[in-house]
């Protein structure tokens, strides 16, 4: 096919599109297809929100307005605009008297979690509030396993240094199931991943 001048054809995605959850056993698992994580996510927030439990928002990013078209008196249309500051973290907010900051990946792939998904200033804002003392984690998906790991800053750090010194690309799946925690999922809250935060910073959950 040929383009315009100045016009690329988007490269193809190495990640295979997801048409459902497959189990290992082989067999198709249709009941979550359609969700993403950050759906999944909201949901759960807002479920914790009204049950008392912890209060946790996704962070607005910050945009410049620069042109506004209003095509009619009561209609107006942003024609540009600019993210002002690079993205931090996607969540944060208070749980149990801790400040609590977390990053939410998706991944197609059912090898490994590449690091082309993940930003560096992500990962520096979030070792940042890590040595704060915040609690602070990846919440990374298998969309084809549905499956959804909590994965804490400082059990993914190291596979990132390696990454920043010349090493792998990526974390290979079985790496997160061995340093990660596999959340329950279900319908209030959607994925609970206050359940990990208890088991993995609080002692005995309590």
């Amino acid at each position: 096919m040929k383009y315009p001048k100045g016009i690329k054809p988007r490269p193809k995605s190495s990640e295979s599109p997801a048409r459902g959850s497959r189990s290992f056993d082989g067999r198709i698992k249709y009941g979550q297809r359609g969700m993403t994580l950050e759906k999944d996510l909201d949901q759960t927030n807002q479920y914790y929100l009204e049950s008392g439990r912890a209060v946790i928002h996704k962070k607005p990013t910050p945009v410049q307005i620069v042109n506004v078209d209003y095509p009619s008196r009561n209609k107006a249309k942003i024609d540009e605009a600019y993210f002002k500051v690079p993205s931090t973290s996607d969540y944060n907010g208070v749980y149990r008297g801790r400040y609590i900051d977390f990053e939410a990946k998706e991944t197609r792939n059912d090898q490994r979690f590449p690091f082309i998904n993940i930003h560096a200033h992500q990962v520096n804002h979030m070792k940042q509030c890590y040595e704060q003392g915040g609690m602070v984690f990846i919440i990374i998906r298998f969309s084809l396993y549905d499956e959804s790991y909590l994965m804490p800053i400082e059990h993914f750090l190291p596979f990132w240094e390696t990454f920043q010194d010349g090493g792998r690309k990526s974390i290979r799946y079985q790496d997160i199931k061995d340093s990660a925690l596999l959340l329950k999922q279900g319908m209030n809250p959607r994925i609970s991943y206050l359940d990990a935060v208890d088991e993995f910073y609080f002692e005995n959950g309590e």
